[in-house]
């Protein structure tokens, strides 16, 4: 007996027992119910009393929801034409809705598309944009929707493009105030007249109580083993220290399926614990078209969790969290999130979340992210232990400071995605504070990324990052993307580095995707010491390593490749000219990006040149120079007149990209090295194994169709017919490149080198070359 109490002690000390003591106030004191008793009821209309068909455990004072009984709308909300995230509107007395029948559901979010047009008319959809009825012209009168529900849209600009949202309710949530046999009387009245409504209990009430009472008496919350159903959510506000914690993390449940909002809503404040909870929403991944983008045409940015919303904690500038063991699924949004100011912007006296930690959690089969740092001024969250499988949207999402996902599970769930920080969620610290700083390591990925496009990117303002020692696991996506891509509205990312990871790329689906297991088109890159292979034959559907012009200062070393499609690949990149300002002015469009927008360094694309294509995407002929970029009006000037309109593609040459690819092992590849960029005197090769492997029909070891440096690289076994260890092609304007090809081993290749149109090899410098077994061998004196 002794000894069991002196158990308890430790247990709880180490927070794995049940709480107990003056500490700590039990959330059944303030009424909480944890019952997932239901029954029927009949209600009145303008009646407050409801009949049931079994009273169960209802008690006087508890919360209820109350289906079919209560007509009501959420708020109306609109958005315009305008600077993504910054384009809503007042709504004013602009929209009317009436008439909703409850035909469609217990909650219906309706929208209303109105695409610019000098005779407006509205498409609309109730299924989160599943599906959207035709085009209707707008009266001015009441216009049918679904569902009963009309919609009026009084004079206004909609010649100018808006969509308009709004959701149709039939709950009532309410207070029993009376019990009488089974008659319950309730704080509120319904308005509608129905033999059927379902009655639930609601712990929002009792929850909160327990929380307010718990922060002014300065305790922490125990909620016992129960079903706990939310109407809202709980807020803890302004906090000094708190815990809540539940008493088991399988058998305490916080269910906000027929509610809306965050289980837990934190906001301010000092210091808050949430322990063992289970968390469960309305939306699962089956459903994560409808959480996600929503394609309109009369606005922007439209996201379907954000008009019908529920997930496990929201964080707003709280400075210390501790999220352990809780773990959600079905959630429409995303599920731990958090954001709030930064430390350069916060008033005197107000907080800003410094440390959170999300430990030993899990997301399920949810909808949208799992977690997330919404804005820029949130620092030093972890993600530790967790597990994220079926997840919609982004396993991470962060545009905050200081952040390490360390130590996780990943399968079937959206990327791991650092940075995205636009002008909604930054603010003046960045970028002289910088943002999207991160730690990516040791966690396991497994199966295949359904959002996103890899398991790992950064991107869009990310600095600082370090991706290291992950596995990948039969991956049937692409992997890890460094993206230096930019855009009117974003910065890039860069100073990233790449480290010990295990991509294992075999898919085990019927159709592979195409994928990369590393994507580099940033600037200030390293990538070493990974391995990246398939299991059993080349995949021609996989890239091992691929770089992407112009980014700049990459170090590639120490990598094993082996039974790829691509080994190590290269590309060109490419722009667009959206806007003519003069005959020597353009500005870029927003994609594709391949001339930066770099408004940290406009000095940087002095010098670079620009090939400008034909119709048929090949150069037509014409090469320009840029001589600046002004980062206020993102205008880049010509450094001579050239004749351009909008639409009009191009090329783009850096000066000098200082790539560094040494000491790498290629193998069993069925195109071990592809080097199809412009590349620079700065371009170097140096130290490479090349070997064929087990790869059977590869043609060219080494492609070479751009400006490198190859030295003290070892060729071997490429010795099927007409099969060459070098394929010197000539560059994109089809003259011979003038390399440097030094000290390289060739031995047993059919041919040592081959020219398609010779030239590029006379023209280069070949010195100290030695060929073994090798037929095709070029000469070698200079």
């Amino acid at each position: 007996m002794l000894a069991a109490a002196a158990l308890n002690v430790i247990l709880f000390a180490f927070g794995l027992a049940p709480s107990a003591g003056a500490e700590w106030l039990d959330a059944r004191e303030c009424g909480a119910s944890g019952s997932q008793f239901e029954t029927t009821a009949a209600t009145v209309d303008g009646s407050k009393q409801i009949t049931l068909a079994d009273v169960g455990d209802f008690q006087v004072g508890q919360g209820v929801m109350v289906s079919k009984c209560n007509i009501r709308y959420t708020p109306t909300q609109m958005w315009g034409t305008g600077q993504p995230y910054r384009n809503s509107k007042p709504v004013e007395n602009s929209v009317e809705v009436r008439g909703y029948d409850g035909t469609a559901g217990s909650w219906v979010i309706y929208i209303l598309d109105i695409a610019p047009s000098a005779s407006p008319s509205f498409r609309w959809t109730d299924d989160l944009g599943r599906t959207w009825h035709p085009a209707t012209p707008i009266t001015h009168d009441w216009q049918p929707l679904g569902g009963g529900t009309e919609v009026k849209l009084n004079q206004r600009d909609w010649e100018s493009g808006y969509v308009i949202a709004f959701g149709a309710r039939d709950q009532l949530v309410s207070r029993i105030e009376k019990i009488e046999g089974n008659v319950l009387t309730l704080a509120d009245a319904a308005n509608r007249t129905v033999p059927d409504a379902v009655v639930r209990h609601n712990d929002t009430f009792a929850l909160q109580a327990a929380v307010d009472r718990a922060l002014q008496e300065k305790r922490n919350v125990h909620v016992p083993i129960g079903h706990y159903r939310l109407a809202h959510t709980i807020r803890v506000n302004n906090p000094a220290a708190i815990a809540i914690e539940g008493a088991s993390a399988v058998d305490t449940v916080l269910d906000i399926s027929d509610g809306e909002g965050a289980c837990f809503t934190l906001s301010s404040g000092t210091e808050v614990t949430l322990r063992n909870f289970r968390m469960t929403g309305f939306m699962g991944f089956d459903e994560r078209d409808k959480a996600g983008y929503i394609r309109t045409r009369g606005s922007t940015c439209i996201w379907g969790f954000g008009l019908k919303h529920c997930n496990g904690v929201s964080i707003s500038g709280t400075e210390r969290v501790l999220v352990e063991n809780c773990h959600a699924s079905r959630m429409s949004g995303e599920c731990f999130v958090s954001g709030g100011p930064s430390r350069g912007t916060v008033k005197p006296g107000r907080s800003y979340s410094q440390w959170i930690t999300y430990r030993r959690c899990s997301v399920t089969d949810s909808a949208r992210n799992a977690f997330n740092d919404v804005m820029c001024g949130t620092e030093n969250t972890s993600v530790l232990q967790c597990r994220i499988v079926d997840v919609g949207g982004c396993s991470w999402e962060g545009a905050s400071r200081f952040v390490k996902f360390i130590g996780n599970y990943v399968r079937n769930s959206g990327t791991v995605a650092m940075g995205n920080l636009g002008p909604a969620n930054r603010d003046d610290t960045y970028p002289a504070l910088g943002a999207g700083q991160h730690l990516i390591a040791d966690n396991v990925f497994e199966s295949h990324v359904p959002y996103g496009g890899c398991a790992i990117r950064t991107a869009v303002g990310a600095t600082q990052v370090i991706i290291r020692n992950n596995l990948f696991i039969n991956f049937g996506s692409s992997a890890v993307e460094a993206s230096g891509a930019t855009d009117p509205l974003h910065y890039a990312s860069g100073n990233t580095t790449i480290a010990g990871n295990l991509f294992d790329m075999t898919s085990l689906g019927d159709k592979p995707a195409l994928r990369t297991a590393i994507h580099v088109s940033a600037n200030d890159t390293i990538v070493s010491d990974n391995q990246i292979y398939v299991r059993g034959s080349a995949d021609p559907a996989v890239t091992g390593i691929r770089l992407s012009e112009p980014a700049m200062n990459v170090h590639v070393h120490g990598n094993l490749i082996r039974n790829c499609g691509q080994g190590l690949a290269t590309a060109r990149g490419e722009s667009r000219v959206e806007q003519v300002v003069d005959e020597r002015t353009f500005v870029r469009a927003y994609s594709p990006s391949g001339l930066p927008l770099d408004r940290i360094q406009p000095q940087t694309c002095r010098g670079w040149q620009l090939v400008w294509l034909d119709a048929k995407g090949q150069p037509a002929g014409a090469v320009s120079v840029v001589e600046a970029f002004d980062p206020e009006s993102l205008r880049f000037t010509l450094r001579e007149p050239h004749p351009m309109k909008a639409g009009d593609r191009f090329e783009v040459i850096a000066a000098s990209l200082n790539w560094n690819l040494h000491d790498n092992l290629v193998t069993g590849c069925l195109q071990p090295v592809v080097l199809n960029c412009y590349g620079s005197h700065t371009t170097r090769l140096q130290g490479n194994l090349v070997e064929r492997g087990g790869a059977a029909g590869v043609a060219e070891a080494i492609v070479v169709r751009g400006c490198c440096q190859m030295i003290g690289n070892q060729i071997a076994g490429f010795d099927r017919k007409d099969s060459a260890a070098l394929a010197l092609y000539p560059d994109r304007f089809g003259k011979p490149c003038p390399n440097v090809y030094r000290a390289n081993l060739i031995q047993q290749c059919a041919n040592a080198v081959a020219e398609p149109a010779p030239g590029s090899w006379a023209a280069s410098s070949t010195a100290d070359n030695e060929f073994i077994q090798c037929g095709g061998v070029p000469p070698t004196d200079k």
